[in-house]
């Protein structure tokens, strides 16, 4: 039996073309080391110039770095951030923006479909205001959430004001910001900056470049020796170009937006074919590149007998993940094995 691992997370595709051309071209003769060299620098003014803004922006191995340092770097010690209990700096970050800010607490509220509203948010603010309780100093939104739901600008404008108003950041998982940006039809400034967001952690990784996510620092004051966070947390690449030379070429003419529609198009065209086999119900409307269905015990054992991966999920739904290299083809594989043909 072949194990199958397409749809078990957009992290087991591979590389995109445009990467893997990107890092052989890297790959030629030498140049500057940790981050001083020509494709780390213009791949930077590449995301400045499609954000249309001067931001600093940083290089990291993987999403859990990006999310903890930036954190880090937006709180001390006794400080606390505000986020939704599906979170995936709550539900899959081992402790580490706890770890990496030195006890920063993680403060827990509830929405709908994975979404902090402006009164959870101002209800866990105004929990407590005295010296006993560690001081909420930022709020965290995850664009896509966990459960596959989007932000919209005008929600990320008012969770912005919000903080805003009690003296609080805004810090943004954006591990696949580029799906939501895709779905949305938006400017990347207009989801991010212009909406109050004061830090982005931008995946790249989901949409086909190597091991790279960017940080993204809107206010620049926060970024204050950042670079020193990176060396100490073992995420200062020596060869940066080969973490930052992707970045560009999908970057370019929209290739990366053109990835993450596939993937969004890709989990529509899923959704509505596994709607049609007997036993599986969808959950939940498709935003983005997640589907999730409930899964008749039969379907369940079918999948997994032909070798399907897929996650358990929240509310013990199964998650199916679209990535940029997904296919037609290989969602009619997936269905028939739901249906036993």
């Amino acid at each position: 039996m072949r194990t199958r691992y397409d749809f078990a997370s957009d992290n087991t595709a591979g590389l995109c073309q445009e990467a893997l051309t990107a890092l052989a071209t890297a790959n030629a003769g030498h140049h500057a080391s940790y981050g001083d060299d020509e494709y780390t620098v213009r791949s930077a003014d590449l995301i400045r110039e499609i954000f249309e803004t001067d931001c600093d922006v940083y290089f990291v191995f993987n999403g859990t770095a990006a999310n903890s340092l930036a954190l880090a770097s937006m709180c001390h010690s006794y400080h606390s951030v505000v986020c939704h209990e599906t979170s995936h700096i709550e539900t899959d970050e081992c402790g580490a923006p706890e770890f990496f800010s030195n006890g920063t607490k993680i403060l827990l509220t509830s929405g709908p479909d994975g979404k902090l509203d402006c009164e959870s948010i101002e209800r866990m603010i105004l929990r407590r205001t005295d010296i006993h309780y560690p001081k909420p100093r930022v709020v965290s939104l995850t664009q896509p959430t966990e459960l596959g739901s989007l932000y919209t600008v005008d929600e990320i404008r008012s969770v912005a004001a919000m903080a805003r108003f009690h003296g609080l950041r805004v810090h943004m998982d954006g591990a696949r910001f580029p799906n939501a940006l895709a779905a949305l039809g938006t400017s990347p400034a207009d989801l991010t900056w212009r909406a109050g967001v004061d830090v982005l952690c931008l995946g790249g990784i989901k949409t086909g470049i190597s091991l790279s996510e960017a940080v993204i620092f809107f206010d620049r004051e926060i970024s204050e020796e950042f670079a020193y966070r990176c060396k100490q947390a073992g995420q200062l690449a020596s060869k940066m170009r080969f973490s930052s030379a992707p970045w560009a070429a999908c970057l370019r003419d929209g290739i990366w937006l053109r990835h993450a529609e596939n993937a969004n198009r890709s989990a529509r065209l899923l959704a509505e074919k596994l709607d049609t086999v007997p036993g599986v119900k969808i959950l939940r409307p498709v935003a983005a590149n997640a589907v999730f269905a409930s899964l008749a015990p039969e379907v369940d054992a079918r999948l997994k007998k032909a070798g399907w991966k897929y996650y358990q999920f929240i509310g013990n739904s199964a998650r199916f993940m679209c990535s940029w290299q997904t296919t037609e083809a290989v969602i009619d594989e997936l269905v028939a094995a739901a249906q036993g043909v």
